[in-house]
């Protein structure tokens, strides 16, 4: 059970507990879906339970034949499995991350792959790339607010770090534009989910089939959600996974991020939404032209020319005889 556990952290939930979601879910069906006072905390763990449903069809036909005992150390190997997973994660971004702002902007001295402690904001490149996006961090005051924590600099989860931004840069009168398409993002998720060589070159499209089309594991948000949080931690200074660093709280920055995808406030943000996951599927995983080919193409392929070939050979044979 380890390995099937091993998506859970990062396409169900990174924080919650297995026993948690279904707790909640087993809550309401005791009470028939009938609670008004439903909190959103329970709402989300609701969530999660239909994900992790979604993504472990066997689940429930499989916990209905154990025993109680059984039933548990199937639980805890589940989280042992998800919770590996999550510090492979994390191991294999401690070092890659370092090594992509090393290669794109180029810090003097470069960022040492192997020691956390330099990074955060004692480090400039690391910095500008935490900074809140409503905070200028090439003023030499705000970067001393920051790292003394004064008033009016304390970094929370309720900023948006300058690196989920396109070219990490962020419109204030338009805060929408550009968020969650920046260059390390898409390197972090291609370093996760495809490969590590495959966060080499992001400049372009994805080379593989539409994700949204044939993928199931790209269809939910929680993935990316997942490689946001990771990011962050990585350029943190912070040496083990924890939910709390500092007065940056790691959870709430989660909570945020799916928020965005899923509390959306009418059609139009939908809609953004929507053309993000796109331009996501596109950057990742690129789009397949395999249905837009017509009919006459199709033809000219070497396969279809050869099998016509043949038939026309056979058939001028067949007619001489």
């Amino acid at each position: 059970f380890m390995s099937k556990g091993r998506g859970i952290r990062r396409i169900v939930t990174l924080f919650d507990s297995i026993e948690d979601l279904i707790c909640e879910n087993d809550r309401r069906c005791e009470n028939d879906n009938d609670d008004e006072n439903v909190t959103i905390d329970q709402d989300r763990l609701q969530m999660g339970y239909v994900i992790l449903n979604n993504t472990l069809p066997w689940l429930n036909e499989k916990a209905s034949d154990m025993e109680y005992e059984e039933y548990t150390q199937m639980l805890k190997k589940l989280r042992q499995g998800a919770d590996s997973a999550r510090g492979d994660d994390t191991s294999k971004l401690k070092s890659l991350v370092p090594e992509w702002i090393n290669r794109e902007m180029k810090p003097d001295p470069p960022i040492d792959p192997e020691d956390k402690h330099c990074r955060g904001f004692v480090n400039d490149a690391c910095g500008r790339l935490l900074c809140p996006t409503e905070l200028d961090w090439s003023n030499p005051m705000v970067r001393a607010g920051i790292r003394d924590r004064t008033d009016g600099y304390v970094v929370t989860e309720m900023s948006w770090p300058t690196f989920l931004y396109e070219k990490y840069t962020a419109d204030q009168d338009n805060l929408e534009e550009g968020l969650f398409k920046s260059k390390l993002l898409v390197q972090a998720f291609k370093a996760i989910f495809t490969s590590p060589s495959s966060a080499k070159d992001v400049a372009g499209d994805g080379d593989g089939a539409n994700v949204i089309e044939n993928n199931r594991r790209a269809k939910s948000d929680s993935s990316g959600v997942k490689v946001k949080t990771h990011l962050r931690f990585a350029l943190s200074a912070v040496t083990s996974w924890r939910s709390v660093d500092g007065d940056f709280d790691y959870l709430q920055f989660w909570r945020n991020i799916v928020d965005f995808f899923e509390k959306v406030p009418g059609r139009a943000a939908r809609q953004k939404v929507e053309q993000l996951l796109k331009w996501w599927t596109r950057k990742v995983f690129g789009t397949s032209h395999r249905a837009e080919l017509s009919d006459a193409a199709k033809a000219k392929m070497s396969v279809n020319a050869l099998a016509m070939q043949r038939a026309r050979l056979d058939d001028a044979l067949f007619d001489s005889e």
